[in-house]
């Protein structure tokens, strides 16, 4: 092994040999050091195993990166190269776009309620418009999938955040314009939405090593949860004084101002950002997840091989924990301002305090969830054993707990078993939501847009069939149970099938 010292052209002459020989606590393993990209590269003194100085220059990189005596790998970083770095400024923009994703996609849970009552519809009929925007969330994920498997996350998601800002904004003018409008604009809020959680799993596979993906997974998905609660509180407060109709234009807007950040400060891959260090594009590509081949993730085909992903029990797994994810997240998202409101008694603004509460601690529990994740990973659990365990809280704790929201006497005790079951389900984004990437990476894109919408589908049911419920049954008691039943199904074929290592969809079904 040898050592680097870094010395300017004034530097003292290195030491004589025979002190280096008298010392032997004298360092012969590498060391990476940051340099400053202004600084011009310094000569280099290398001493080899007899201590004979050899000299070179290094190029002008942003960091000097040289193995150590691990045989290559590099140091992890500490916490302020973490945050200051370009991997978390890109998902942090991710969590914005998720952010105004779900923001658009809730203002309708809040604004449904004065819109039906200008229009004369019914509950079960409100379910119907509010389902509008999953027929067109059923249509694009798997072409938006493949799309992204393709093109790549920053392309993709530019467009998708730009299509449905444009939706979002122009939905004032389609109700006022007609019910076909409405409906239609809704749809193409849904299609262009489809592509939001393909992109972001995409970017995050690119963008991180292996052991900080789960973390990722659960920033960016914090913005997604956080969203919720941004849609939910601020709608009636802006509803209140911009009218029904003001919260689809601001969010709108906020959307079109995303895009142009977005294209001006991301890159597909780390290797095409211009302002990423060397130290952590060496970092982010020795701690990528390589594949069978130990090779680096290649571009899919440009029509995946449907027949052998549906051939393998692990895309079913991640279908039926996608599909049963969705069931939940919907039927809450859309009917719990109703249901307060309804079994309650609480007002329109009360009730979006009562339903926003559970989503800001879903953001948090969800990155909570992904840094235990990644250092059950670190520590040496296997990365199959994490998934299950992570989707066994998201699964099993949710239908626990809408057992106890159906015991609840008042908003409070309501709101707290309600907090309890959204919260845990985030488990689920260290769960299904980040294996797509480690059983087919080429493929996580279409697998995550098979899969969303087999969720899809399930939540227009969920949302439709609860609206149709309370009609008939008068209550949400029963269809909540309903769901906490199927939450324990579908934990249990997650345990059976699901799997955390790579799987060959290009080889022999």
């Amino acid at each position: 092994m040898a050592s680097l010292l870094h010395l300017s052209p004034f530097s003292p002459l290195p030491p004589p040999r025979s002190s280096l020989n008298r010392n032997p606590s004298f360092p012969l393993h590498y060391q990476i050091r940051k340099t400053s990209p202004t600084k011009q590269p310094t000569c280099r003194l290398r001493y080899d195993r007899f201590h004979s100085p050899i000299r070179s220059y290094p190029k002008p990189v942003s960091s000097s990166l040289v193995p150590d005596d691990a045989g290559g790998e590099i140091q992890s970083p500490n916490f302020f190269e973490f945050v200051t770095s370009e991997r978390v400024k890109v998902v942090a923009m991710l969590g914005l776009a998720l952010a105004l994703c779900n923001a658009d996609r809730v203002v309708m849970s809040v604004a449904i309620v004065p819109i039906s009552k200008a229009h004369g519809w019914s509950q079960s009929f409100a379910g119907i418009v509010q389902s509008s925007f999953l027929w067109g969330y059923l249509v694009s994920p798997v072409v938006g999938g493949a799309l992204v498997d393709y093109y790549g996350g920053k392309r993709v998601m530019a467009y998708g955040v730009a299509l449905w800002s444009l939706a979002t904004f122009l939905t004032p003018w389609a109700a006022e314009s007609s019910l076909p409008a409405l409906l239609a604009m809704r749809a193409l809020l849904g299609i262009a939405e489809g592509v939001a959680l393909p992109s972001m799993n995409n970017m995050v596979l690119r963008w991180f090593p292996q052991t900080e993906r789960s973390g990722a997974v659960g920033l960016a998905m914090a913005g997604f949860q956080l969203g919720s609660a941004i849609g939910l509180l601020l709608s009636p407060i802006i509803m209140s004084r911009a009218g029904v109709y003001g919260p689809f234009v601001i969010f709108g807007l906020f959307g079109f101002l995303w895009v142009l950040v977005w294209i001006s400060v991301a890159s597909t891959t780390p290797q095409k950002h211009t302002q990423i260090s060397q130290y952590e594009l060496e970092y982010i590509t020795k701690g990528q997840k390589m594949t069978s081949q130990d090779g680096p993730v290649k571009r899919s085909k440009a029509i995946p091989p449907f027949n052998k992903l549906l051939s393998k029990w692990p895309t079913w797994a991640l279908i039926s924990a996608n599909a049963m994810h969705s069931w939940g997240y919907f039927v809450i998202l859309s009917w719990m301002p109703v249901y307060f409101n309804t079994i309650y008694g609480v007002n329109l603004r009360e009730a979006a305090w009562f339903s926003a509460l559970p989503w800001v601690m879903m953001a948090v529990l969800g990155y909570v969830a992904g840094a235990w994740s990644d250092m059950m990973i670190k520590n040496g659990i296997s990365v199959t054993s994490t998934r299950k365990i992570m989707q066994s809280i998201g699964f099993v704790g949710p239908g626990v707990a809408l057992i106890g929201l159906n015991t609840a006497k008042s908003p409070v005790i309501a709101s707290a078993w309600l907090t309890i079951a959204v919260s845990l389900k985030s488990f689920g984004h260290s769960g299904f939501l980040v294996n797509f990437q480690e059983i087919a990476p080429q493929y996580a894109g279409v697998l995550h847009g098979m899969s969303n919408t087999a969720g899809t589908l399930a939540a227009i049911l969920g949302t439709v069939g609860a609206g149709f419920f309370v009609e008939r049954m008068g209550s949400f008691r029963g269809f909540l149970m309903f769901t906490s039943f199927l939450y324990f199904l579908s934990a249990l074929f997650w345990n059976i099938f699901a799997t955390g290592e790579f799987v060959d969809f290009d080889g022999s079904p």
